[in-house]
């Protein structure tokens, strides 16, 4: 599926889609506080299947097969570890300290593209990377200086665990963007990470009814479907090395809404890691040309 090269309109709808996903992120973290991770992950993806099922089914679009249907699976079920490991690290540190950790993820999703396709790996991505790495080690310096406690750490650890598995999912959304309209990418990522979460019951055991949070797990399965349909609308209209850049803004919601929300305020050294960390992102980038949406289609 190709479409038009309309990248300032692509880059506008990839801010606003961040944007919901930052605030997604903030009423997410209540929830997870309040109800745990597994059973806010469960209801919000099953109110999701049937929000993003209305405008799925009016449109009458034939059921996805062969390639469309291998995206879906496949990233629906990445998306399960890596979001379980985010929002319990979310819950357990500042949300400007988590969104930074994240910011490795396009940066390993160069080092990624350059094993998986086997292109060369050039000194701006060396030293991207190093710059990166130093990044997050001051982080953690502030962490341990912060003192606080055992689970921050390993909540860290969850979070960078998790953006480890959306570099894969960073590769995976520019493929399925060229399948797959916004609309389906929505529904069928609720479909699959919702399924997933439902077989695995048996493990986790079976979730509480969320008496009291309704409306907060409608306000997150809304927020996260207008941002997959933001996001999906615009990496099918411009490159991801002309979208990643948009990620960073993040990092500036995250500040404002933890201070809003959960009254965190930002040490210096996460704001010295994370500007380490956008600066080896930006380098290391520098190295790819942004391609033609047309042309990575047929990638």
């Amino acid at each position: 599926m190709s479409a038009p090269h309309t990248p300032l309109p692509a880059y506008a709808a990839a801010v606003a889609g961040i944007a919901l996903f930052s605030i997604m992120d903030m009423v997410m973290k209540g929830l997870t506080l309040a109800i745990g991770t597994y059973p806010t992950l469960l209801w919000r993806c099953l109110i999701g299947i049937a929000m993003a099922a209305v405008p799925y089914f009016a449109t009458r679009n034939p059921w996805p097969r062969g390639t469309a249907l291998r995206l879906h699976l496949l990233r629906g079920t990445m998306m399960v570890p890596m979001a379980i490991l985010f929002f319990w690290g979310l819950a357990r540190v500042p949300m400007a300290q988590a969104v930074a950790l994240t910011f490795i993820a396009p940066l390993i999703a160069l080092v990624l593209a350059a094993l998986i396709l086997h292109e060369p790996i050039g000194k701006r991505t060396v030293g991207g990377s190093l710059a990166a790495f130093a990044g997050v080690v001051i982080i953690f310096i502030g962490q341990a200086q912060a003192d606080l406690g055992p689970a921050a750490l390993l909540g860290s650890f969850a979070i960078l665990g998790s953006a480890l598995i959306y570099a894969f999912n960073i590769i995976v959304m520019r493929q399925q963007a060229q399948h797959a309209g916004p609309i389906e990418i929505a529904f069928f990522q609720n479909l699959v990470i919702g399924g997933v979460l439902l077989a695995s019951i048996p493990i986790m055991g079976a979730p509480p009814i969320p008496s009291g949070h309704w409306g907060e797990l409608v306000l997150a399965a809304a927020l996260a479907i207008g941002s997959l349909m933001l996001l999906g609308w615009g990496y099918a209209r411009a490159g991801a090395a002309y979208l990643s850049t948009t990620e960073y803004s993040a990092f500036l919601w995250a500040m404002l809404l933890g201070w809003l929300r959960f009254n965190e305020t930002v040490s210096p050294f996460t704001l010295s890691g994370a500007a380490l960390i956008v600066a080896g992102c930006l380098v290391a980038a520098r190295t790819r040309k942004v391609e033609h949406p047309a042309l990575e289609a047929t990638a």
